[in-house]
Order: structure tokens, then C-alpha cells, then sequence
């Protein structure tokens, strides 16, 4: 998935209350973002509910800094009878260089819920 090619699920300026004694972001800070930004790319897909059932392995490349830009793409690579997996690219946007780098990426899996709370078939794409 190009990043230049697609609109960011979700855009979030990191700030200082999300930093480690490192002063560099909190890696469960991303990993939150990173499923808030998976179920956006569920329900682009048409799933009006979803649930996480799993998150693959994340491997931080880069820290993500305070003031930074952190953009996350969110696109469906696989579609089951009530479960879809989105994969997560993160992409930080350093304000103190002008630099982009790659943070990470995670495939996350998804249930489909309906109304009564039970898993419920993916709809077709539209």
C-alpha cells in the first residue's frame, strides 16, 4: 500500500502526555491509535461494529517523537464470513526535521458485530 496514494484513517499530533523517561512517545500509545485506525479502515469497508480479536506482531522501527505527525493507513487485506484484517501502516511526520519516516505495521483482525452483539457476516463490498 502506497502511503502517498491514500487518505490516513486517522492524523494525531503527538504531545507531551504521551511520553516514556525516554521522552519519546509511548509504545501503547501507538498501539491504541493503530487499532482506532484499523477499525476506521473495517467500517470504510461497510462493518458497522467490530470488535478486535488479535493484533499481530508490531515492531517499532523508528520512536515516534513529541510534535510529531503520525498518520495511520488503514487498508482491508482480508475478508472472512464475520472477520476482517486490516493492515496498519504508521508513518511519522517529524516537525523538527521536515523528515518522514516508517514507525511500524500491524495486521489487525476483526469481528463483525450486529445488532445483538453476535458476530454478523461482513457485508459485500460495495
Amino acid at each position: 500500500m502506497s502511503t502517498e496514494l491514500r487518505d490516513a484513517a486517522i492524523r494525531v499530533l503527538m504531545m507531551p502526555r504521551d511520553t516514556n523517561h525516554h521522552g519519546t512517545i509511548f509504545g501503547g500509545v501507538i498501539l491504541s491509535h493503530i487499532d482506532q485506525a484499523g477499525a476506521v479502515g473495517a467500517i470504510r469497508r461497510g462493518c458497522r461494529q467490530v470488535v478486535t480479536v488479535a493484533m499481530d506482531k508490531v515492531v517499532f522501527a523508528q520512536p515516534v517523537e513529541v510534535g510529531d505527525l503520525v498518520s495511520f493507513y488503514a487498508e482491508v487485506v482480508h475478508v472472512g464470513r464475520t472477520s476482517l484484517k486490516v493492515q496498519v501502516m504508521v508513518e511519522a511526520d517529524r516537525r523538527s526535521s521536515g523528515e518522514k519516516v516508517a514507525v511500524t505495521r500491524a495486521e489487525v483482525t476483526y469481528v463483525h458485530i450486529g445488532a445483538d452483539g453476535k458476530p454478523a457476516a461482513v457485508p459485500p463490498a460495495s
